[in-house]
């Protein structure tokens, strides 16, 4: 297989690559990385310089593709499947690449914030910067609560890499900050996760949940 895939069970942002990978049933070998190896940590940075997962391996096109999004892109032009995350419409491809930025930006950003500040040690800790990511949650709950009300998925009634990028932010952010009588976003969360692909990578991150820091 040429696609090799250097991700975490764990990561948020590795879960969104492998529901485009699992979507289409590509084929490419894991990688799991733990970056309190040194040799594994070294040998990431080898292949992305800033350290970070996912990073796409494609020894077949002698290409490096960090960035779930781009990888993503990457994977629908050269590895395309039966669910094409960016839709020919141009309209509606530049819906799914709006929706994907909101969940990144509005929903992952905030969720990553709360949950970086549980791991500092006390007297590091954030309280406003936490109460800020909170805000921008309970804002963004609103708007997504309304927009499902007559949506199956995040621009309708397509998968797209919108959804690959709800699932792992929408997911891990109502562990956080629960999403409180939402119920067009708790029913989205719900198709989203007996969706194959995801519902796989959610198996595959079980045995690293006790990992999720919790608060106390």
């Amino acid at each position: 297989m040429s696609l090799t895939l250097h991700f975490h069970p764990l990561a948020s942002y590795c879960h969104k690559a492998l529901i485009a990978l699992y979507e289409n049933d590509t084929p490419f070998t894991p990688n799991i990385v733990n970056l309190g190896d040194k040799g594994e940590r070294t040998a990431l940075l080898a292949l992305w310089p800033i350290g970070k997962f996912p990073v796409l391996r494609d020894d077949a096109r002698d290409q490096t593709i960090p960035e779930s999004t781009v990888i993503i892109e990457y994977l629908d032009r050269h590895y395309p499947g039966r669910t094409r995350f960016i839709p020919a419409d141009a309209d509606l491809a530049l819906q799914a690449r709006l929706r994907d930025r909101f969940y990144d930006l509005y929903v992952h950003e905030p969720m990553q914030k709360i949950v970086g500040d549980l791991l500092r040690p006390q007297g590091k800790k954030d309280p406003h910067g936490v109460e800020e990511a909170r805000a921008r949650l309970r804002t963004s709950y609103g708007m997504i609560d309304s927009e499902m009300a007559k949506r199956t998925w995040a621009i309708g009634d397509i998968f797209s890499l919108a959804d690959c990028a709800a699932a792992p932010a929408l997911f891990y952010a109502n562990e956080v900050l629960p999403f409180a009588g939402h119920i067009n976003l708790e029913a989205y969360l719900g198709r989203l996760k007996v969706r194959p692909s995801h519902a796989r990578v959610l198996r595959e991150a079980e045995p690293y949940f006790s990992m999720f820091p919790k608060e106390e």
